[in-house]
């Protein structure tokens, strides 16, 4: 990884989600005008979600100026059970008074996997106001991303030519989980202010101390950002008691 990431290690899964949580809350609280989040799938990130749309967090919060992509989807429709929409959506939108206009979710409902990541790439670069990302003005201010067991971020699998792309800000990724994928490609989610993996259970603790040792086979490690790259993982994930 490229910055050196941050590693916070929480005492547990629920101490992980509180402190994102609030470290997104805070985020959204202090920036002077809209604030662009691009939002993970998985089981961490929907306690987190759950947190942000609760009554606690998400009455104090001006959803005004929020407005959220996600860095990959299943192509399902938006409400199926294993849509990462479907999960932000239940766990968080329908709790809080964000505009309908700024819920930019991957659009699912086109003919096939390659046209969504074409019309979601074009939903990207009008929100950005260019087609040429430049280093010095990020996309989003946080991108949210998980570990896969295998190294994967996103949906961006070992050994699928998604890795090489640099052209393209979205693309498909077929043949590797049963259902396709629509992934954000590597300089997309590395156009960002920030970026927060999400680490949490003992069954990635192998896998993250890989990606700590910048193993160079894993599609994680080869993130690299001109922002801050953050590791929240719990006690578990981290190999501590």
């Amino acid at each position: 990884m490229t910055p050196e990431p941050i590693v916070d290690i929480a005492d547990d899964a629920g101490d992980l989600a509180d402190r994102v949580a609030i470290w997104l809350a805070t985020r959204i609280a202090v920036a002077p005008a809209r604030v662009a989040l691009n939002l993970s799938g998985g089981s961490t990130p929907k306690r987190v979600y759950e947190l942000l749309g609760g009554e606690d967090l998400g009455r104090r919060l001006d959803w005004g100026k929020v407005h959220l992509f996600w860095g990959d989807e299943r192509f399902v429709p938006k409400d199926h059970e294993d849509s990462n929409f479907h999960m932000a959506w239940e766990a968080m939108i329908r709790h809080v008074p964000i505009p309908a206009a700024q819920v930019h979710r991957i659009p699912t409902e086109a003919g096939s996997p390659e046209k969504a990541a074409a019309l979601y790439s074009e939903t990207l670069q009008s929100f950005y106001g260019a087609r040429t990302l430049d280093p010095q003005r990020p996309l989003f201010d946080v991108t949210l991303l998980g570990l896969g067991a295998d190294g994967h971020t996103a949906s961006l699998f070992p050994g699928t030519a998604a890795l090489n792309e640099r052209k393209a800000w979205a693309t498909s990724i077929i043949g590797v989980k049963p259902e396709p994928r629509i992934s954000l490609t590597y300089p997309v989610l590395e156009s960002s202010a920030a970026i927060l993996f999400l680490v949490s259970g003992a069954e990635k603790r192998d896998i993250l101390a890989r990606v700590l040792a910048n193993d160079p086979s894993l599609p994680t490690s080869r993130m690299a950002a001109h922002g801050t790259i953050r590791i929240i993982a719990d006690r578990a994930a981290a190999g501590e008691t």
